[in-house]
């Protein structure tokens, strides 16, 4: 039995490829066998299972293709490009020119159909890219083709994701299935913490999220699909913005990872890169959010749709500010991608990797609860004293939030946001600067549960709502890291991957969190560009605003639009008389506006 044993681990030895391409056979083809049988049973069910098995495969014949035929393929293409460095001069031109016509011609087609809010935004979006010039380390050395194709990347992904029904579908299905995704974390914590769980909300609720998502995100790092989705993504984006390997890899890692995780893919190569390309990495770190913490924005009650919207969208826009802000003005020494290594983790299974994330988790939990705790402690204290003060001068009013909201009002305006929401929405972004994006998301979480709600819009002064539009282009302009309190965390974490860089990681993270800030600020612009305005207030707020009134209303679109949502409830309802939510006047000034002969009026 032994010599017999012997011979078959001899044989399993000698043919171990062949093995395993018999097992990965067997399991495809089984794989396969189950998408077939899932999409006859019913297609419109395994639709999501078919589209995933058709990227996985188109993918798999792209990465085997280039691996066998990279040189081939190069060879073939190299005409061609080399036809486009000899034309480029005057090619730029023409292209920069097509641009430039298509977003005027897009902005009269789109302010005749939408309005001329659109309009402000488009406005905030030049000036941004305006002052950034202005205030340039190097104006005259400025590389036009990353700024402008950055913008450009942010447009298209906008268009796709916010004016296409296919888009918007796609984002709005990814994001109702992470959240579905993230709620078995409460499994666990009822498991620990019990079933009232969640009368700790913050504490039992949000931060488990965080665990599991981090460990999540081990598992795929560790099995590698991270690495490989990243260079995928960081690839495009250095084709068509013309950054380097090491600046497109870490932006695209900052979509996925936290700021000071995203430079670890390419620790090796950081001693070796230049100022410029420093000041991106940054950046990148500051204009965008890690996935571990999306999900406790969304589990606030934030759109998961326009939050994953944000994280994708501000990716080309860091590299777009950061080249605007600290041009190139070395040569970069890291410049062929096939060069460039990710590093990978350091995990030996599945299991380890799992347990690893959740063990690196209890340093980014705890360091949020106690940020939290600290900053909103602080923040009483600042508002109590700032109110003593305020009372000397018969101003008891006077809090940080009026006072943030006075500095950057004029900022939240020309992203689009409706004049009587900048000042709420110039609150949110110092509470983002100064404080930290949890204080500012929750704040805006609070808000959007109010204009759900329903009821009056101002209390005692104070506006307890904002429109619809305004919560979207305030969720893009919070969507990142760049706060004071991160200074610390970027200049540490990367100061000990490059402990050569450390003066120069110190004299740029100031300017890096500046154009991390207008990375989000450019983001919001583009939102506001795209963000078609619809229904601001619950219909029974509307309608009993607008007929509680002494004067009659116009037949705007919305009252039409609710009156007839009205009606449409009435007919599907049993009651002879639907009331719900809706007054007597609201029927009666929908009867008047529809002339409608039905028995309700």
């Amino acid at each position: 039995l032994e010599k017999k044993y012997d011979k078959a681990c001899e044989f399993c030895r000698k043919h171990k490829t062949r093995i395993h391409y018999m097992i990965y056979g067997i399991l495809i083809t089984a794989y396969l066998a189950a998408v077939i049988a899932a999409c006859s049973l019913n297609f419109q069910r395994a639709l999501p299972l078919f589209i995933i098995t058709l990227l996985a495969i188109f993918f798999i014949c792209w990465d085997f293709l280039i691996a066998i035929y990279e040189d081939r393929i190069a060879a073939l293409f190299s005409p061609g490009e080399k036809y486009l460095e000899e034309q480029w001069f005057w090619l730029k031109w023409v292209l920069s020119a097509t641009l430039i016509i298509t977003i005027i011609c897009w902005l009269i087609f789109d302010t005749a159909k939408h309005g001329s809010r659109q309009l402000i935004s488009f406005g905030g979006l030049v000036m941004y890219v305006l002052l950034m010039f202005i205030f340039s380390k190097y104006p005259t050395r400025v590389a036009w083709r990353p700024v402008f194709s950055g913008i450009g990347m942010q447009f298209i992904l906008g268009v796709l994701i916010l004016r296409t029904s296919v888009g918007f579908d796609i984002f709005n299905w990814l994001g109702i299935q992470i959240q579905t995704f993230l709620e078995y974390s409460d499994i666990g914590a009822k498991f620990v913490f019990g079933e009232k769980y969640t009368d700790h909300f913050f504490a039992f609720k949000v931060l488990p999220i965080v665990v599991f998502f981090s460990t999540v995100m081990s598992m795929l790092y560790h099995v590698g699909f991270m690495q490989w989705l990243i260079g995928k993504v960081g690839w495009i984006m250095q084709i068509f913005m013309g950054t380097t390997p090491v600046e497109s890899l870490v932006a695209t890692g900052n979509i996925f990872v936290g700021q000071t995780e995203s430079p670890l893919l390419v620790q090796p190569y950081l001693p070796y890169i230049t100022k410029s390309e420093l000041h991106a990495v940054m950046t990148a770190g500051f204009s965008t959010i890690a996935g571990s913490v999306l999900g406790a924005y969304i589990s606030f009650g934030v759109s998961a749709s326009h939050l994953l919207t944000a994280s994708v969208m501000s990716a080309p826009a860091s590299l777009a500010t950061s080249k605007l802000f600290w041009p190139e003005t070395e040569k970069p020494t890291i410049t062929v991608r096939s060069g460039l290594k990710m590093a990978k983790g350091e995990a030996k299974n599945l299991l380890e990797a799992a347990s690893q994330g959740a063990s690196t988790s209890i340093r980014l939990v705890a360091n949020i609860a106690v940020n939290l705790i600290a900053f909103l402690a602080l923040l009483a204290f600042v508002d109590s004293a700032l109110s003593w003060v305020g009372s000397l001068f018969d101003y008891p009013q006077l809090n940080f939030e009026n006072i943030c909201a006075y500095v950057f009002m004029p900022f939240s305006f020309m992203m689009g946001v409706d004049w009587e929401d900048s000042f709420t929405v110039g609150g949110l972004l110092g509470y983002k600067t100064f404080f930290n994006e949890f204080v500012a998301y929750e704040r805006l979480a609070k808000l959007i549960h109010n204009r759900e709600k329903g009821g009056s819009m101002y209390i005692n002064g104070v506006k307890q709502y904002m429109t619809v539009r305004s919560e979207v282009i305030a969720t893009y302009a919070l969507c990142g890291f760049a706060n004071f309190g991160s200074l610390g965390l970027v200049i540490g974490g990367l100061t000990s991957s490059a402990p050569s860089k450390k003066k120069e990681i110190a004299g740029g993270v100031f300017r890096a969190m500046i154009a991390g800030t207008v990375a989000c600020f450019m983001t919001a612009c583009v939102a506001g560009m795209l963000t078609a305005s619809g229904l601001e207030v619950p219909c029974h707020i509307l309608l009993g605003n607008a007929f509680n009134s002494t004067d009659f209303p116009d037949n705007s679109t919305e009252l039409v639009e609710c009156c007839w949502q009205l009606f449409i409830s009435a007919n599907h309802s049993q009651e002879i008389f639907s009331g719900g939510n809706y007054s007597l006047s609201s029927w009666k000034g929908c009867c008047q506006i529809l002339d409608q002969p039905s028995f309700n009026c």
